[in-house]
């Protein structure tokens, strides 16, 4: 007769799964650690700019893209007739030959190109992919090339007369670009002004 202790299955042994268990777990922490590394380093950066942009909502408020220029100094010429066929799709922001021309926002310069009615001009696309346009630019800050990441106060530029601008009294045209055409920048310019200026009072106010 058998005995039922001979009956009982061996016990198994657990080891070769749990290193098997074990090496995926250090394989998956490995490549996630690298891809970690991999985003954090500066050739990365385009791509974590680009995703962070998709992400941020659309400003309501501007800098000045010209240095040293108030808002309260820009009119408001949206809209105004260009020839017999056109309106103006920006606003004109009027400063000496040469003046710096600065970033607005966090972007990535999807274009630096010469030619049509913009001359020299710089094309930045911005939080919520709006397409920001710096045209009639006496030439471009050095070393700036296509896929750059800028961040606000970075130079572009300089202001110029380039384009069909060519003879009027040097400017920057600044315009803004979203899903559904251009719109006009001037409001955020202004709101921009007024962030600024709330800005030392909030700051005195809680000293």
């Amino acid at each position: 007769m058998v005995s039922p202790d001979t009956l009982k299955a061996p016990p198994r042994d657990y080891a070769p799964l749990l290193r098997t268990l074990l090496g995926w777990l250090f394989t998956v922490l490995l490549l996630g650690g690298v891809a970690w590394w991999s985003w954090q380093q500066p050739f990365t950066e385009r791509f974590r700019v680009g995703w962070e942009l998709v992400r941020m909502p659309a400003p309501t408020a501007l800098p000045v893209p010209v240095e040293g220029v108030r808002a309260t100094t820009i009119a408001d010429t949206w809209g105004g007739p260009r020839g017999t066929d056109r309106r103006h799709e920006g606003v004109d922001i009027f400063a000496p030959r040469g003046t710096p021309v600065r970033a607005t926002t966090l972007g990535i310069v999807s274009s630096i190109r010469e030619g049509g009615l913009g001359g020299r001009q710089v094309w930045v696309i911005g939080p919520a992919r709006q397409r920001h346009y710096y045209a009639h630019l006496e030439g471009w800050a050095p070393g700036l090339s296509e896929g750059d990441v800028v961040r606000p106060g970075d130079v572009l530029g300089f202001v110029g007369d380039s384009g069909n601008a060519r003879g009027t009294p040097t400017h920057l045209h600044y315009g803004i670009y979203g899903d559904a055409g251009a719109f006009n920048p001037w409001p955020l310019l202004r709101e921009g002004a007024s962030s600024a200026a709330k800005a030392p009072a909030s700051e005195a106010a809680a000293e």
